[in-house]
């Protein structure tokens, strides 16, 4: 006679085990990093490691906000000009709301406009993202 609490206990441990194996296999979006509205990386949960685009686009933030504030420091008036590069992004600075002058070609990086970067981030005139497009 078969023992049925016995092979009701195994399915279960099975089914409970192939679960665990499918969570431990799929890692859950939750830990993750995920792009702001901004496009920015940001944390989302508690991700076990930051994968290498992430740190890159990190390092260059911060190379952004060094570039801004070299800048402030000679007293530069932000509106709507290019500011530099850092590594492959041009950094300009915009207005926000956007405006008409925000799109004026000899208010971009010229290594954007011949194409020697390819990418650009945008800051307000307090320095702060507006948007990192790659």
């Amino acid at each position: 006679m078969i023992d049925w609490k016995n092979k009701k206990l195994i399915w279960i441990i099975g089914i409970v085990l192939v679960l665990f194996v499918i969570m431990i296999v799929v890692r859950s979006p939750e830990d993750d990093w995920v792009k702001d509205s901004r496009g920015v990386w940001i944390k989302h949960g508690s991700p076990s490691g930051t994968p290498d685009y992430v740190l890159e686009q990190q390092s260059i933030v911060e190379c952004t906000r060094d570039l801004y504030q070299g800048n402030k420091m000679r007293n530069i008036s932000f509106s709507s000009q290019c500011l530099g590069v850092c590594g492959d992004y041009a950094v300009d600075v915009v207005h926000v709301p956007r405006n008409s002058e925000d799109n004026l070609q000899e208010n971009k990086c010229e290594d954007y406009r011949i194409g020697v970067v390819k990418n650009f981030i945008e800051l307000d005139s307090n320095g702060e993202i507006v948007r990192v497009v790659d």
